[in-house]
């Protein structure tokens, strides 16, 4: 019998019963996760009003709860309140009539989906919550940032962001997870305004991610420093232009340095800004200093960074990124960071001697 014929699923299962019989202590643990599966599914499946919140294990989140006319549920003002599973961190929506009966109400949001296969999730709290009309059928839509945190891996505690948009109609929502996929994928989560930006104009920075010649880039808005803009020779990398600019989006200024060889191709790309929401300011930058002694030309970046404080607030931080050159291609540093905070009157020439130095290099080297 031809295999090819065999559904994929059938011929996992057989692999799986026929090859690879479960251990004992396996299984256990995995009838443990059904079982607190089933019983989430089942506090949550229970909640029909505001009262069966608490007894079933969730918490209301208040401050971020609003009175809002949703149109396909009639014109009197209905109550968004989402809620929050204590063990599992699992937020959940809840929409209320103004008697407290409940209208409609979801856990099948993007925030819920970030650990793979577990139940539970790295959420720490709702952001932000907003209403707008962004597919032009005359119905609000809801979008969702909301902050996360993984306590393990290489970027352990620290915060990023999730967003997600619930289409309304016909006294429902759904969400469209293509559209929630490109969100996080191409870092357009910072704010509502990036997110409706892209699904009510259309606009995007996915480009920056996948164009293939600096070309492509220009075309779709990109705009260079061309101060910063030059001509260098990499000692394994050959001679490529360093191209850093920006893409303006909503308020945002997203930041990007690429590599680029002499017939217009992308060969290396970074993105020194990571999870902030925007580039303040460009401080300076250096492609032409051997930092950690190797005997080959590093990156240097310095740039200031802003981003929403906890009330909402405009925080700044100063940061350097450096880039390691290697035989392959180019490493990011995790050491100096940690051994050092920049400030604003940091300089990219007062950072090269402080970097050698803790590579050890002498005054003299």
């Amino acid at each position: 019998m031809d295999r090819r014929w065999i559904p994929a699923a059938l011929a996992a299962c057989l692999c799986g019963f026929l090859l690879f019989p479960i251990r004992a202590g396996a299984q256990e643990e995995q009838d443990k996760l059904v079982r607190q599966y089933r019983e989430y599914q089942e506090n949550f499946a229970a909640i029909e009003k505001p009262e069966d919140i608490e007894e079933h294990n969730f918490t209301a989140l208040t401050d971020q709860s609003f009175p809002v006319v949703l149109e396909s549920f009639g014109e009197e003002e209905v109550t968004f309140l989402p809620i929050m599973e204590n063990t599992w961190h699992r937020l959940a929506i809840l929409i209320l009539d103004g008697d407290g009966k409940l209208l409609f109400k979801t856990d099948q949001l993007e925030t819920n989906y970030k650990w793979k296969g577990r139940l539970e999730q790295p959420t720490k709290r709702l952001a932000s919550v907003s209403f707008k009309d962004l597919d032009g059928d005359g119905l609000k839509e809801i979008v969702l940032i909301t902050e996360c945190q993984n306590d393990s891996g290489a970027f352990a505690g620290q915060t990023y962001k999730v967003g997600d948009v619930l289409f309304q109609r016909d006294g429902s929502f759904y969400r469209d997870w293509r559209i929630s996929d490109k969100i996080n994928r191409f870092s357009m989560n910072k704010s509502a305004r990036f997110i409706e930006a892209y699904v009510r104009d259309g606009s995007s920075t996915e480009i920056l991610y996948t164009a293939d010649t600096q070309e492509e880039l220009e075309k779709n808005g990109f705009q260079i420093y061309e101060e910063q803009h030059y001509y260098r020779t990499f000692e394994k990398q050959g001679g490529l232009w360093v191209v850093p600019g920006i893409m303006s989006i909503a308020e945002y200024n997203v930041f990007m340095i690429y590599l680029v060889n002499d017939q217009g191709y992308i060969v290396w790309s970074f993105q020194p800004m990571k999870d902030y929401d925007n580039l303040y300011a460009l401080k300076g930058m250096t492609c032409r200093e051997d930092l950690d002694g190797d005997g080959m030309k590093d990156i240097l970046v310095l740039g200031r960074y802003s981003y929403a404080g906890p009330e909402g607030e405009l925080k700044v931080d100063t940061r350097c990124n450096i880039y390691y050159q290697r035989t392959d291609g180019f490493t990011e540093d995790t050491e100096f960071e940690k051994t050092y905070q920049c400030t604003e009157e940091d300089t990219v020439s007062g950072l090269v001697p402080l970097i050698r130095e803790y590579w050890g290099w002498t005054k003299e080297e």
